[in-house]
């Protein structure tokens, strides 16, 4: 139990949910790990039992302990939004550029905030200052003197808050897909998708096959965003599978944003390039599967906190000029009227508005400086936290070291056997654990 606003000592209270997996290790006498999930608005419950599974072991030498943090799926409020979910699968059908498709996206948020306020929930509460000090808190809460701190994606950002605001007990930190503080994540959505799509274009150029099948596989990608602007491509999917029938638009926008989300899917790039010559040469029909295979579960996501970070962390401290100049710097081929769109959430500048939580306190980006060990790991395919965003966290951490590993996207925890012989290694021996594994890793052979 924690305060809704610890502005408002008196006010309403409420719960996160907190999951501990006991170790694996017949020795148990090791610190425990305390896991804090992306999103944000996922729910770090949801995925204690893949991550204690043998594949992964998260657990094998310490207790793990999984947060659903304020606002997610396990935790009262759940601050989730079926309007938006709805919209999300409906959308699959529609342009993201049209001026229709933005209204029924506006509409869909504004129905959820409305339906969350007047229950009274204090929606600009649900934000990165309250959700770190949740964390602390359940540290005293589980009576730990000291424990370890996992932070993926978003994660990340609250592990490094919990560092800097509430370093009490803190042994070491692992960092997975980095969102820094100091980094507001709205203008470096599409320099980020920049990054990954080098990365990708780079490896594939390098790789004899995948340059011998898709030649010009940057240039293919650019003018097919361009040429999908108007008019986008509508491909019919049958049924099959379990499936409705269903038909896909995909724009430009669509097909920009579909290779950035490919780096949140674990092992989705070997057939990318193939994906993006296909469409290139008319047929969407690849594409148009990975678009369906990125619909979130209705229910799922803590939309409260979602917003509350974005909007509160992100859009209130974003001029939209300079957002749109800054993509159109990274990104100077690709159309205006895609750039003017962000990754992952189109419109979250409009939504945000609509959203209406303020700003936060500039505080929130300082950046955390530590003298605690930290490892900071990082996929050089992740379109969304690229290595870029590790090696700036890691200026303010003087006994941080950033580990990059090739051919991996979003989350190299969950994507990687090195990853993970890395991190049990660390949490280990803070002090001399060993990288070697992913110098020696290559990029995936591409399907050619």
């Amino acid at each position: 139990m924690v305060p809704e606003n610890r502005a408002h000592p008196d006010g309403r209270t409420i719960k996160i949910g907190v999951a501990r997996a006991k170790a694996q290790s017949p020795d148990p006498g090791r610190e425990p790990l305390v896991y804090l999930t992306g999103g944000p608005g996922g729910t770090g419950i949801g995925t204690a039992q893949a991550l204690v599974q043998q594949e992964f072991g998260i657990n094998r030498d310490r207790d793990v302990i999984f947060v659903d943090q304020r606002g997610t799926l396990h935790a009262d409020p759940l601050l989730s939004c079926p309007e938006i979910d709805h919209f999300v699968d409906e959308s699959t059908g529609m342009s993201i550029l049209a001026a229709s498709t933005a209204q029924r996206d506006l509409d869909a948020v504004g129905a959820c905030r409305s339906r969350l306020a007047s229950a009274g929930y204090d929606l600009s509460a649900y934000n990165t200052t309250e959700n770190a000090a949740d964390i602390a808190d359940l540290r005293t809460a589980l009576k730990i003197d000291n424990w370890h701190v996992y932070g993926v994606s978003y994660g990340s950002d609250v592990a490094l808050q919990l560092v800097r605001d509430h370093p009490d007990g803190i042994r070491s930190v692992v960092l997975d897909s980095l969102v820094p503080p100091q980094t507001n994540l709205m203008t470096q959505l599409w320099p980020s998708a920049a990054e990954g799509y080098r990365a990708l274009f780079d490896a594939c150029a390098v790789q004899p096959g995948c340059a011998a099948a898709y030649p010009n596989l940057a240039r293919d990608f650019t003018t097919t965003v361009q040429r999908l602007t108007k008019p986008p491509l509508s491909v019919d999917l049958p049924a099959g599978d379990g499936q409705q029938a269903r038909r896909v638009v995909i724009d430009g926008y669509t097909l920009a944003n579909l290779v950035v989300a490919a780096s949140l899917s674990r092992g989705s790039y070997a057939a990318l390039p193939q994906t993006i010559s296909a469409i290139a040469k008319g047929d969407g029909t690849a594409a148009a599967k990975a678009v369906l295979a990125g619909i979130p579960q209705t229910g799922l996501t803590g939309y409260g906190l979602t917003y509350g970070v974005f909007c509160r962390e992100g859009a209130a401290f974003t001029d939209p000029a300079a957002l749109l100049a800054g993509a159109r710097q990274a990104l100077p081929d690709l159309p205006t009227e895609v750039l003017s769109l962000q990754p992952q959430g189109p419109r979250f500048m409009d939504e945000c508005g609509v959203w209406n939580v303020g700003r936060a306190d500039a505080a929130v980006h300082r950046p955390a400086s530590s003298d605690v060990p930290v490892l900071l790991m990082a996929g050089t395919f992740d379109a969304v936290t690229p290595p870029s965003q590790a090696e700036e966290a890691a200026k303010t951490l003087p006994h941080g070291k950033v580990v990059r590993f090739p051919g991996i996207g979003h989350d190299v925890f969950i994507a990687s056997d090195c990853g993970r012989q890395i991190v049990a290694d660390f949490l280990s021996r803070p002090d001399g654990y060993d990288t070697r594994c992913a110098d020696a890793m290559q990029p995936p052979t591409f399907v050619s």
